[in-house]
């Protein structure tokens, strides 16, 4: 079996051993995972990493329901052909309705923010059309003015001036209070649109359950500093940060308190990486990454053993419910010419090797010697 696909197998914490082939199956030799079925399930886990929630679809009930799939396949040699054939089944209609769901609310989020606008620019028509009425008015009574002066009329000239002096008053009057409630209402407006420019931005850049960056926005900020730096040659590292046996908390404790381990578990980094241009992202499930411009590898590795500590002395209480965990980290500095996709599998590289090498540890790339726990 390939090393990416059992890299796979372990992602999912199920043992190789426990891939057993059904009595049903004419067995090879040594049971193995296709590289088809590891691709498919590297598909779900992308999915996986990248989804979005929707009103219809829940984060947390969508990636149970693909790491079920997941799990399906990795053991699919115990299962026949129709097994698995009902497994893609599912994971196509899932991918078809998650996608036109997802669509649909970026569509419907899209169409409320126009519906803010159109109502702004509405208002502000039909103030123009009251402002363009009330100069109408006093150009009417300025035009009956004239024509007293023209006429030689002395009481017809007093009483014009006197109707256009009025008029002219009430329409100051009203300029002022139309002046005030628009200032009034587009600062209203403004505000409103501002407020949902802000949201939209945070949904955009923020994972919902941890308030942590987001996988895209991540990869944009990161991309961003690598473009830059072909000038600078800025010294960077990057940390990609897994929490150990993530799954098994899961089962044991349920999802609640999975959910409350992930969040604790970013508070926790949060309190190490404090600096302005420190990026902590999710990257999907249970691993984080953290972008670290103008960093050595000295400052990574003294960092990278300050939160492994903190985070194994911890005990997280959540109810009746005492809490402790571990993570595992990779760590990679920037070379020049890494493009965001090397430099993000080389620190993906080092976690493995971490997770594989006994977990609750950092390990760095392209070093021979690995820090113990």
């Amino acid at each position: 079996m390939k090393d990416w696909v059992k890299k796979i197998i372990q992602q999912f914490e199920i043992d190789e051993k426990n891939i057993k082939t059904s009595k049903n199956i004419e067995a090879p030799e040594k049971a193995h995972l296709s590289e088809e079925l590891a691709t498919v399930i590297y598909f779900l886990d992308t999915l996986n990493k990248n989804l979005m929630e929707t009103p219809k679809f829940s984060l947390r009930n969508s990636r149970d329901q693909l790491d079920k799939l997941s799990k399906g396949l990795i053991l699919s040699q115990q299962i026949g052909p129709k097994e698995i054939e009902d497994i893609l089944f599912q994971a196509r209609q899932f991918f078809s309705s998650h996608r036109v769901d997802e669509v649909s609310f970026v569509q419907q989020s899209f169409e409320d923010f126009k519906a803010i606008i159109w109502d702004f620019a509405d208002q502000l028509r039909d103030e123009l059309k009251e402002q363009k009425k009330i100069d109408g008015e006093l150009d009417e009574h300025l035009n009956e003015l004239r024509d007293a002066v023209e006429a030689n009329s002395v009481e017809s000239l007093r009483k014009k001036s006197k109707d256009f002096i009025k008029t002219y008053m009430e329409v100051q009057n009203k300029k002022v209070q139309t002046k005030e409630k628009r200032i009034h209402t587009i600062k209203k407006n403004m505000n409103l649109v501002k407020k949902k420019l802000m949201e939209a931005q945070a949904n955009l850049n923020i994972d919902f359950l941890t308030q942590a960056f987001n996988r895209r926005y991540f990869e944009e900020q990161v991309k961003s500093f690598l473009s830059l730096n072909d000038l600078t040659q800025s010294r960077a590292i990057l940390f990609v940060i897994d929490i150990d046996f993530f799954k098994k908390i899961n089962d044991q404790y349920g999802h609640d308190i999975g959910d409350f381990v992930l969040k604790e578990c970013v508070k926790t980094l949060k309190g190490h990486f404090l600096r302005e241009n420190d990026i902590l992202a999710r990257m999907g499930g249970e691993e984080f990454a953290i972008f670290l411009p103008d960093y050595t590898l000295d400052m990574a590795i003294k960092k990278a053993d300050e939160v492994l500590e903190s985070v194994r002395k911890q005990v997280f209480v959540h109810g009746a419910h005492q809490i402790r965990f571990t993570v595992s980290i990779g760590v990679s500095e920037w070379f020049k010419n890494d493009n965001f996709e090397t430099w993000y599998k080389k620190a993906d590289e080092s976690l493995y090797d971490a997770k594989n090498s006994g977990r609750n540890k950092y390990c760095i790339y392209q070093l021979a010697e690995q820090k113990g726990a």
